[in-house]
């Protein structure tokens, strides 16, 4: 392969940009050489590709298993049929894009005759603006070939959103989820992902000879089968982080185990504690020490540091003999029993709590069942990034509706549960342009291998849920909106958030893609007793995980949630630093009363396991 040559005279090099030694980094020098590591790189591609197939034929992986493909091509379909059902109108569109490329490429061949090409325009800071950084790369700019395909590939996705936006007759779920598949598939074919449109991948595949795709493709290989099937994607370096040796590392022990989870006793680090011990209800999608990452990141730590007798919720990763535990169940035998297990560790009938993600929702389903019950044990409640209404739900409403669900709880129904691998591809869908296509290229293309990070370790690993309590969240609350209507019925009983009256701390962040602020905020209104909404900055595990030592990032306070979410952050008071320190004098402000700490396994009290346990260790 001869790469990009022909370039010019030095006078039209220089005018462009781009010369002569530039373009010696896009020419092969041993193309025998070349050629042997393409042959190897292909060899382990298909070893990739026995990897993805091999438990499809075992049949682990059920042909019924749930794929957003379809949906995609119907809801695409949809967009479709409205352009090509009126002939003249199709036929506007495709001159009209035409006309663009053409235009495209007068500019480029004049740019490439020796005319000073315009300088880039500033990176947008929203979304186009994150996936320019993409195109940091000055031959993205400087070379009229690597211009022309990035010039073009923005038309392209600039025709491809107008296409979604003008054609009629969509409803507004349909519209929506057209525009993520859209973004999806133009994320997917923007040419800095594949090997010879993306000059720094280019180059280093000349500079090696191809030896970068006989690693990267080997790494395939291995995170495939890491995946059973699916593609685990590395985004960080798994062999330099063990659970409970340099993450999750608080020391504590496991005072209780049900079912469904280990009840964590943290060891106290002050003489005195306040009254009310503090259990932490964190998500089951995911572990629990996001929250104890590591000694500089740990809320657990802090906590501790201010007087708290903290008690964690460690979730069990449900395997299929545990489909049938249900979101009471999670109550009941998550909740519920750790409640137990903290008035007999402490004695205290009261307790403060705290529910992160999908944990907050839980804990409020707990609150207005136990206001119905009479059970009084829980004196405050502090929800993170946690949402009671899904009206404004975000990007994860794309894959909420009838069908999908359908075609989702009949793959649940035959595993038992919804694997980990899917959940975290969901999720990272909803960012691709951070966490999905540059490790593709970075880990596939060029061969590099991640740097070690806490906080992407935790991300990759990820956790199974049961089929019936995902089940049951994703119908009562995405789809319906039960919990938020006053609908949703657990154990028997049709429970109401008007119900709860005791006092809630309510956090949003600014910039979270899985529980939007906006979302937060209009069901903060629900409670019946006294809310504190708080705004913090940045998204929704940066935004929580901020540790005032850090002096990074701001919150914003204001008054009772209600009306409109925006106006309420125009009027809002912005404070520096940290959240957690508005938080704690909250906490104190409702009860102060300090009594002398307890430490785990006192009076003789059983101890089951060390901290961080073994249940997180699956």
């Amino acid at each position: 392969m001869a790469g990009v040559d022909g370039m010019g005279g030095d006078k039209d090099e220089k005018a462009s940009g781009f010369d002569a030694r530039s373009a010696e980094a896009y020419v092969i020098r041993d193309p025998q050489e070349f050629a042997m590591n393409i042959a190897r790189a292909l060899e382990n591609l298909g070893k990739a590709a026995s990897e993805w197939l091999a438990p499809r034929e075992r049949g682990d992986i059920p042909q019924n298993s749930a794929s957003p493909m379809t949906d995609l091509v119907k809801t695409l379909s949809d967009v479709a049929e409205y352009w090509m059902a009126e002939p003249k109108r199709s036929l506007e569109a495709q001159t009209h894009l035409l006309s663009s490329y053409y235009d495209l490429w007068t500019k480029s061949v004049a740019q490439f005759s020796g005319e000073t090409p315009p300088k880039p325009e500033k990176a947008d800071p929203g979304k186009t603006g994150r996936r320019n950084r993409r195109f940091a790369d000055e031959d993205w700019h400087a070379n009229p070939f690597f211009d022309f395909l990035l010039k073009t590939y923005q038309t392209t996705v600039a025709f491809a959103d107008k296409m979604v936006n003008e054609a009629e007759g969509l409803d507004d779920h349909t519209r929506e989820k057209a525009l993520f598949y859209m973004r999806q598939m133009t994320d997917a074919i923007s040419p800095a992902n594949f090997v010879f449109t993306n000059p720094q991948v280019f180059r280093e595949t000349v500079a090696t000879s191809g030896a970068n795709l006989v690693k990267g493709m080997a790494q395939l290989a291995e995170d495939v089968a890491a995946g059973n099937g699916h593609l685990k994607l590395r985004q960080t370096d798994y062999s330099k982080f063990v659970i409970g040796q340099n993450i999750a590392i608080t020391p504590g022990k496991v005072i209780a185990r049900s079912a469904l989870c280990e009840i964590i006793q943290y060891v106290p680090s002050t003489d005195k504690a306040l009254r009310r011990p503090l259990l932490i209800i964190p998500p089951w999608i995911n572990k629990f020490y996001i929250l104890d990452l590591n000694p500089q990141k740990s809320f657990v730590k802090w906590c501790l540091e201010q007087g708290h007798s903290v008690f964690m919720v460690s979730w069990i990763n449900p395997d299929a003999q545990l489909a049938d535990k249900n979101w009471e169940d999670y109550i009941r035998e998550g909740i519920g029993f750790a409640l137990d297990a903290v008035e007999t560790a402490t004695g205290e009938s009261e307790v403060n709590t705290v529910g992160y993600c999908v944990g907050g929702t839980l804990l409020s389903c707990a609150l207005a069942l136990y206001a119905q019950e009479g059970d009084t044990r829980i004196r405050t409640a502090t929800l993170l990034a946690a949402q009671t209404d899904f009206t404004h739900a975000g990007d994860l409403k794309v894959f909420i509706d009838e069908n999908q669900l359908a075609a989702l709880d009949q793959h649940m129904k035959a595993v038992g549960y919804l694997d980990g691998s899917i959940m975290a591809t969901v999720f990272n869908m909803l960012r691709a342009s951070d966490l999905i296509w540059p490790y593709m290229v970075d880990n596939y293309l060029r061969g590099a291998e991640p740097l070690p990070f806490d906080l992407l370790y935790w991300n990759s690993d990820s956790t199974r849920v049961t089929a019936a309590s995902h089940s049951f969240y994703l119908h009562n609350c995405y789809l319906k909106n039960n919990l938020a209507r006053g609908l949703m019925s657990v154990a028997g009983k049709r429970i109401n958030l008007g119900d709860v009256k005791i006092p809630v701390y309510d956090l949003a962040t600014r910039e979270d893609h899985i529980a939007p602020a906006k979302s937060v905020f209009t069901g903060a209104s629900l409670f019946g007793g006294p809310v504190d909404f708080v705004l913090g900055a940045s998204g929704h595990i940066a935004g929580v995980v901020n540790p005032p030592e850090l002096e990074k990032y701001q919150y914003w306070t204001g008054q009772s949630p209600s009306g409109d979410f925006d106006a309420w952050q125009a009027a809002a008071t912005a404070h520096k630093g940290s959240w957690w320190v508005h938080w704690q004098s909250w906490i104190e402000g409702h009860d102060n009363t300090r009594v002398k700490a307890r430490p785990p396994g006192a009076n003789d009290r059983p101890v089951l396991a060390d901290a961080p346990g073994t249940y997180v260790l699956a």
